[in-house]
């Protein structure tokens, strides 16, 4: 039996984009063919988990019917055996499917729901409906995608995170809504370096990228791929309804069926609370939330009731139309006394001043802030500017305390079409500068407070770092040579003139 490789999976999953291509915005694929791809999972492992149950000897009512042998339970009307079988109205059976699939899973709940299949404003009028969803049906009817014909345990999450990102780069600016590049998430995971038995949260996690990487990280420490039982706590919550259905699901075909996955304004309504409904506290926190997020909150954060603010605003209310340090602040919130925050944020958290410049003042009076790391330009999908990642840390070593390292990472990329990315050598370099405290001239330098309480607490990279490109040594005998060379050049070339201007009359 010949097993799917990632590969040919990668390149059969993107052929389901061109289907759709022409009939619906590039910026909703993703819903569709992740919907076609969830339901052909969940039914082709449920038929695998039926035909094993039988083998060992179950009858096969017991082993179709019985939702306490199978990890997911698959209803009859959202087999994929019905679901090929329609010839009309198709949107409604995939619908149904999907409602009765959620009603019997309450891991899923709301994941598939909100995939509207008979959406005309998405996949136009009916007839143009009918013939694309018949055709998805058709592509997908031809793979097997239950375990004994996949090449790799984590084939199905890999092939959700390359969706994942050719979506990003297709859907350009909306893209950054939901992913972070690959290359970024496994930079910050090395530098806050997370262990077995810890417990990490996304406060802003888009499609979960941040938490699934967070989790393979400490896997290999223990010797796990994902899919197998990793020993780390995961916690996210999404505001946008579609892309945190993405994350439930990206999450699920990972193997990491125990996240918890909220979803809502994370400022205005946050939802990871305990029992008593406080924060939960985090040994991690991992996070890239949208950058000087206009409208995020500020009345609510101003509030003086306790349900709303959680203490966590206690540094200061950022201006109403740059939210950055609000995201940052509920970060450092729910972070334990030991705890570790890796941020992707926007150069201007850095140097900013009027209330971010109180707050960042607050941070680094109370030491919490343990290294600025610079990237390049043009990593995210839909913006070339370039941003930071900002460690902070709630208990730093006694030999790390009143200092910061500044990491100038702005030229550790390798170029690609339309983008940078971090490539491995790039990242080992920033990850070893960060754990060892290296100081390279150019590139990273431990600065004391006292200095950056001198530059008025702006810790703007430069300012601390030469950023500016060195100019090449001039050898002056050469260049001497190359002026007297240019001189003669020039005298022969007027004499030759003159000599022909006196031919011609012109010059008596």
């Amino acid at each position: 039996m010949k097993l799917l490789t990632r590969t040919a999976l990668n390149n059969y999953l993107w052929e389901a984009a061109d289907i759709l291509r022409g009939s619906i915005d590039s910026s909703d694929y993703k819903g569709y063919i992740f919907g076609f791809l969830f339901l052909k999972r969940m039914s082709d492992r449920f038929e695998e988990e039926a035909r094993e149950r039988i083998a060992e000897g179950l009858p096969a009512d017991v082993a179709y019917n019985d939702p306490d042998e199978h990890e997911f339970y698959v209803p009859e009307r959202a087999r994929w055996d019905v679901i090929r079988k329609a010839t009309t109205d198709i949107g409604s059976t995939l619908n149904k499917a999907c409602e009765a699939l959620e009603d019997a899973n309450a891991a899923i709940e709301g994941v598939l729901v909100n995939i509207d299949f008979n959406s005309e404003s998405r996949l136009g009028e009916p007839k143009n409906r009918e013939v694309v969803l018949a055709a998805l049906i058709d592509h997908f009817t031809r793979i097997d995608l239950s375990n004994a014909s996949l090449s790799e345990p984590d084939i199905l999450g890999r092939a959700y995170e390359y969706l994942i990102e050719q979506f990003a780069d297709d859907a350009g600016k909306k893209g950054g809504e939901f992913y972070t590049p690959h290359e970024v998430v496994n930079l910050i995971v090395q530098l806050l370096d997370p262990s077995p038995g810890m417990r990490i949260s996304d406060p802003t996690c888009g499609s979960g990228g941040m938490l699934i990487q967070a989790a393979e990280y400490v896997g290999k420490k223990e010797g796990k791929r994902l899919g197998q039982p990793i020993n780390v706590t995961l916690h996210g919550q999404e505001k946008n309804l579609g892309t945190w259905a993405i994350a439930k699901m990206n999450l699920l075909l990972h193997g990491l069926r125990d996240a918890r996955i909220e979803k809502g304004d994370t400022i205005r309504n946050p939802r990871l609370l305990d029992h008593e409904g406080n924060l939960i506290l985090y040994d991690r926190v991992i996070a890239n939330p949208p950058f000087s997020l206009d409208k995020w909150g500020a009345v609510e954060a101003a509030s003086d009731t306790e349900k709303l603010s959680f203490n966590r605003f206690r540094y200061g209310i950022p201006a109403k139309n740059i939210g950055d340090f609000a995201f940052v602040q509920h970060m450092l919130a729910t972070l334990n006394h030991d705890g570790l925050c890796g941020v992707v944020m926007p150069h201007g958290v850095l140097f900013r001043g009027s209330g971010d410049g109180r707050i960042r003042k607050a941070l680094l009076e109370e030491d919490l802030i343990e290294a600025v790391v610079g990237l390049p330009e043009n990593l995210f999908a839909g913006t070339g500017i370039p941003a930071i990642i900002l460690i902070l840390n709630r208990n730093k070593a006694a030999e790390h305390k009143g200092k910061i390292l500044f990491i100038h990472a702005s030229k550790e990329f390798e170029e690609r079409p339309k983008k940078a990315v971090l490539g491995p050598n790039n990242i080992t370099d920033i990850v070893e500068t960060f754990r060892n405290r290296k100081e390279v001239e150019r590139f990273s330098r431990v600065v004391e407070m006292k200095e950056i309480e001198e530059n008025d607490f702006n810790l703007n990279i430069s300012r601390y770092i030469d950023t500016l490109e060195p100019e090449a040594p001039i050898d002056v005998d050469a260049a001497l040579k190359a002026l007297w060379d240019a001189e003669r050049a020039r005298n022969e070339a007027e004499g030759r003139m003159n000599g022909l201007l006196k031919e011609l009359g012109y010059v008596g």
